[in-house]
Parts: C-alpha cells; structure tokens; sequence
C-alpha cells in the first residue's frame, strides 16, 4: 500500500491517502502498552482527630519530602525519601509526644483479593504478624490472576503479588510484588487486609517494588525474590544511616549545578502562593522551577531505569494520559533538553539504552513496511520497543521518530565527548540514515529529495488531512541526522564509502522555504495561512532553530526573521510543553525579555499545578523540563562552535549567578552577573582545550591551563 499512499499524496488526495493508510499499514494492536500505577498505600490515624494544622514541604536540597501535622492528640512528623542505593521507598513517621496507633492499607487499580487468613482482630489491637508458613498467597508467584493478591510475609511485612491486566487482547504476563516492612518500637499485626502499628512513638516503612521485567523481550525475573531482598536489607539499616545513605547519592548529581537569581519579598511565600501570584516580582521562583526540573530529572531516569516516561514516574492509572509513555515526536526528547546543560548528563543513559532497543526492533518495522535497510521507529514507543505507526495516520505515520532521538543522544554526547558514549551511538545514527537512503523520494516538482508519507506533527494542513510529503521539519531532522553521522563516522574512522554516500544525499535534500508572509514554511508548499490551527501547539517548524540551531542569530539572519514571523503567528500561550518550547525559542533567538515573559506563564497557575508539576493540562513532565532548559539558554548557550554568555539575559534578573551549568566539549562555566553586565566567569574542562567565548558582539579564543580553567573578571 506505501506506493498507491506516496501516489495520492502526490496528487494531492490526502483524505483517501489517509484513509489507505488506516486501512493497509497501521499497527496491530492499533494502541501501545501503558505505564500503569502499582496503587496507593493510605495511613489512618482515624482516632488521632481532624488535623489542626497542616504543612508539606519536599527540602530540594536532601529529596526527602515532610509532612507535618497537629491534632488535639499530639504533633506528628513524616519523613519520606526514594533511596536509589537502597532501591527502596522509605516513610517515617514519628509522635512529638504520645503514642501513635494507625493502619496501613492498599489501594490497587487493578482488580484484586485481600488474603488475610487466620486472623481477624481489631485493627485497635493488632497482634505480631504470623510467621510465613502461616499465610499462604493463592497462586505461585510467576501465575497469578491478574490483579492483586496482599499478605503477611514474616514478621512486620506485608507483601502484594500479581500479574498486569490484559490489554488490546493481549493477555498480561508482567509479575509484580511489592513488600512493605514495618520498624516499630510498638506492635505490627494484621487485620482485614491491613497492617495495624500500636503504641510507636516511631515508625518506619520500607517499601520495595519490582516486576519480572528483564528487558522488551525477557520478563523472567522474580520480583517476590528482589523485593524480599531489598526490604530486609535496607530494614537492617539505622534509619539514619538509610537516610544519609540517600543524601549522600542525590547531592552528588544535585550539588553539580547552582543557580542564584537573586531574592525579593515573594521567596518568603509558600510555592503554591508564588505560582498563583503569577505577576509577582519573584525571579528566586524561576530559579526553584529549575532546580525542582534537575530534582525530577534525578528522580525519574538513573542508570538501570527505564527513561522518563510523559509523567515521568508519577502516574496514579492504568490507563494514563496518553498511555504515559514515550511520544517521540517532541516530548521525550524535551524531557532531556535540560539534561546535558543542567550537569545531569549521567540521566541520558536510560535513553540510550531504549534507542539501542528500537534499533533492533525498528530493524524489522523498517524492512516489513518498507523494504528498507536500517531501523524507523514513529511517534511512540513504550516498554515493549513497538516501533511501528500507531493510534491513527494524522499522529503515527510519521518516521522521524529514530532521527529525532539520534539528534538528542549525539547532543549528549557532544557535551561530553566521552568517545564511549560515541561508540555506542555510532550504529544506531548509521541505522538510521540507511532507512532513510533508502526510503527518501524525488520531489515531483523538482525541488529535491523528501520523505512520503509524512506530516508535520500532529497538525493538518488545509486539504482535510495531515498525511503529506517533505515537510520542513523532516528536512531539518535530516540535515542533522546525515551532518551528525559523517562526523561520528569521521571521528571513529568508519565507513568511508557510506558517508560519501551519506554526504551526496544530504546536499540533494530539499531546503527549507520562506512563505508569503515572511515566515518560515511549516510545509513545503506555502499552506500555513491556511492551516486551520494557526495557533497549534506544536513548533515542528522551527525545530531548525531549538534545539537544532540551523538556523540561528549568527549565520542565517533572514531566516531568523523568518522563525520570528512563524513563532509571532503561532502565538507565546498554549499547552504547557508548548510553551516551554517557545520559552526556548526566543531565548535562542536572543530576545530575552520576551522569553521571560512566556516563562512567567509557564510558571504560573494556568500551566503550573501547585506542586509545581506542569499542566499541559493535564500533567506532563515535558513543560518542567523544557522550562528548565529554557532557563538555562537565557544564561548560557553552546552551538556552533562557542560558548554564549548571558545571550539573552532577562532585564528582570539584574544580578544573579550560576555555577556549573555545562557546554559542549566537556566544559563547566560559573558565571556572575551584576546590574545586568557580566561581572566574573570561570571555564573548567579538559586542560588544553581551545574554547570560544562570545558575550554581547565579542568572541575572545582562550586556552585552559594545565589544571583545565580559565578564569577571568568583568570585561575591559
């Protein structure tokens, strides 16, 4: 069907191309797999009476969140952390005075029984727990019903095994088991499917989870087994010592950047405050915006995780928005624009190893529906690596999705110019380009080599559909992909032939185009006056600008103006994501006050929810993470061989400083402004390296010492 689909495009046939293309090549099942919640676990402290007063903060410095509260029974404190070296989830509850009774249930989504054999008690008195040989689960572990089954495991524990629901008529098979221990100074038992704790002054929680996932094609773990594991383990430790142990690893990824941009009478505000006062004087509230998107960073996407998902981690379904999963046609990538220039490089490495997996399962897409060599992989993926178009022609069918993310991953490395990173990605960008030699097409008007079928993301253009061929941010990613691969292969001293070849058909894509009305065309016709969205949340256009930087403020003027023109039309105000990219925009465009004024929006009640989360609506981690990118270029920018210095410097942040914010080649810059003026700066790297300054119209060629710095004060 791929050739009749190429031919009514062509002819300008779109509904009837689409209406082929839903019919013949779209994927079955038509939807991907979600990412779903393991439940909820509820405290009662029924009999400690209405709070009287409440508070809740999360302490960005520690990642240990706390919860306080009063009642006419006493004063009560809670402490929660996630440690990654202890892989466990710990709460700590603790009574100022007094003693403290409460239960401890869960809630699953997903359709369950409660085993609670042999005991029956008052949850007012609970007993100790029976031992293991006395609570039998219904089913072995690796054959459960689907849904939950919860019971006592040992003394203090509570373990809840199952296997995920059927969905799409495919019949689940993913094990999971969470186990929860209780450390008390009082009594645990068990009663009516619940944990009961009498008498504490304290108590702590340490809860683990795991499935039998593997990787996409293994799910033969034991999550019964990791869980048990790693409860008792991290139970025998002092709560302290689990604590500190926490600390400790979080600082070492958090402490590597700081920002400071200065404090004004807002800062003193509760932060659901400040985002409801959205016109406040309060730049100290965009610097926390930015450190909670590192927190988010750091707490979604470690080494042996899988990558932050559309929410991140922080889903409460089974069947999310979106699926909770991994769109490629911009918000995972947006989630780890910050990631590199935040100090958070280490944070890619769930990425790659997902890129890693769709090129083998893309491999396949790639030669099944399009005899093609290489690997493709379109809008969406999820944990399984699908990789072929899904949900419907106007969002799946297109094929961009592998180039996109080669383009994220050799931005990664490119900060890092780690030559391992670069061995590993070398296959994946050269897969990705053979796909593409061997499915870009000829124009029919001459205007040079295209993809078809296409379509700009998720927008449609005047001809009742989106399906169509070249459109411009095709072309963009492309130039990239092609640019990006020679280099790879140059410094690696690979395939010589292939990228001559690569090289040729580079040169031959068609070029971007300026419309009738001076913008920058979104198609490679001039339809975009037309389009019925004109304020469309998607930028896919301007790709070429952020986070590309083929066009930009140095060598290609006129087509800034032309990026200017599109990004006027399509207005500052949409989605929350969308309108962290057009932060990113005009930051990378220069115009600092105007970026400021989209990231006061982005921040504020309309598109910020009072934890702070982004409102797309509804929640998406994209928004925080590209707000915090877009923070970052107003201070710091690094592209086309130089590093940027204060390039679009807000008027509202006269003084201020940041310390360890990243550019590419391996370097971290501290810099200081005061009165709006640079005032101090330090470049450390690898010693030796030639770096490239540029602040205001001055470009100063320095050199690091033999120690890999260079420092100097306010310019002469």
């Amino acid at each position: 069907a791929l050739p009749q689909i190429r031919q009514l495009i062509a002819a300008g046939r779109y509904p009837e191309a689409e209406a082929l293309a839903s019919a013949r090549i779209m994927a079955k099942p038509l939807r991907q797999m979600p990412y779903g919640t393991l439940g909820d676990l509820l405290l009662n402290f029924a009999d400690a009476g209405a709070p009287l007063a409440y508070e809740r903060a999360l302490d960005l410095e520690t990642a240990v969140a706390t919860t306080r509260w009063r009642t006419p029974a006493g004063s009560f404190r809670r402490e929660a952390f996630v440690s990654a070296p202890d892989q466990v989830v710990v709460l700590r509850m603790t009574a100022a005075r007094g003693r403290m009774r409460f239960d401890i249930a869960w809630r699953g989504p997903q359709a369950g029984e409660f085993i609670a054999p042999g005991y029956r008690g008052p949850a007012t008195e609970p007993k100790i727990a029976p031992t293991p040989s006395d609570w039998q689960l219904s089913e072995a572990a690796g054959a459960l019903p689907a849904g939950a089954v919860v019971a006592a495991d040992g003394e203090g524990a509570w373990l809840v095994t199952g296997r995920n629901e059927t969905y799409q008529d495919i019949a689940g098979g993913l094990t999971y088991a969470m186990r929860i221990r209780v450390v008390t100074d009082g009594v645990v038992g068990m009663a009516d499917g619940r944990l009961a704790v009498h008498g504490a002054r304290t108590a702590t929680l340490v809860i683990a989870a795991a499935t039998s996932y593997v990787n996409y094609h293994d799910i033969s773990g034991d999550p019964v087994a990791t869980v048990r594991r790693q409860s008792e383990a991290a139970a025998a430790k002092a709560y302290e010592t689990l604590r500190q142990d926490h600390i400790r690893d979080y600082r070492a990824l958090y402490g590597l950047v700081s920002l400071d941009l200065g404090r004004t009478a807002a800062s003193a505000n509760p932060t659901d405050v400040r985002i409801a006062a959205e016109g406040a004087d309060d730049p100290a509230l965009s610097a926390l915006y930015f450190q909670f998107g590192r927190y988010l960073m750091i707490s979604s996407s470690r080494a042996g995780s899988q990558p932050a998902t559309l929410q991140g981690i922080w889903n409460k379904g089974t069947n999310p928005p979106w699926g909770s999963k991994y769109t490629i046609n911009i918000n995972t990538e947006m989630n780890y624009w910050p990631a590199d220039p935040a100090g958070l490089g280490m944070c890619v490495e769930p990425l790659l190893r997902l890129v890693e997996d769709i090129s083998v399962t893309g491999a396949k897409t790639a030669k099944t529906m399009y005899a093609a060599r290489g690997w493709v992989t379109h809008h969406n993926t999820d944990l399984w690596r699908a990789t072929a178009p899904v949900d419907k022609p106007p969002a799946g069918l297109w094929p961009m999705g592998g180039a996109w993310l080669c383009n994220t991953l050799w931005t990664h490395y490119d900060y890092s110019r780690d030559e391992t990173v670069l061995k590993r990605l070398y296959p994946l960008m050269k897969g990705a380009s053979l796909f593409f030699l061997d499915t870009l097409i000829e124009d029919p008007g001459g205007r040079g080599l295209i993809t078809s079928p296409s379509l700009s993301p998720e927008n449609h253009h005047p001809f009742g559909g989106a399906l169509c061929a070249g459109p411009a941010m095709d072309r963009q990613m492309l130039r990239d992909l092609f640019d990006q691969t020679i280099e790879a292969g140059k410094r690696l001293g690979q395939d010589p032939e292939l990228l001559t070849q690569i090289a040729q058909t580079r040169a031959r894509l068609a070029p971007d185009r300026v419309g009738k009305a001076g913008q920058l065309q979104e198609w490679l016709e001039d339809w975009d006056e037309e389009a019925p969205e004109p304020h469309h949340r998607h930028v896919s256009h301007l790709y070429a600008v952020y986070p590309s930087g083929q066009i930009n403020v140095r060598d290609t003027p006129d087509m800034i103006r032309a990026a200017k023109v599109s990004l006027t039309q399509r207005g500052d105000l949409t989605t929350g994501w969308g309108t962290a990219w057009r932060l990113c925009l005009w930051a990378r465009m220069g115009e600092g006050d105007h970026a400021h004024s989209i990231l006061k929006a982005l921040t504020g009640p309309q598109r910020t929810y009072p934890n702070m989360f982004d409102a797309h609506p509804p929640f998406q981690i994209d928004g925080n993470f590209g707000g915090a990118a877009g923070i970052m270029e107003l201070l710091v920018q690094s592209w086309g061989g130089e590093v940027h210095l204060l390039p679009a410097l807000p008027s509202a942040w006269p003084s201020g400083e940041i310390k360890g914010v990243r550019a590419r080649g391996g370097l971290a810059i501290d810099l200081r402004w005061r009165a709006g003026k640079l005032a101090s700066l330090t470049v450390k790297g690898p010693p030796g390296a030639p770096v490239r300054l540029r602040y205001l119209d001055t470009v100063k060629d320095v050199v690091l010492d033999t120690r890999g710095a260079y420092k100097q004060g306010a310019p002469g």
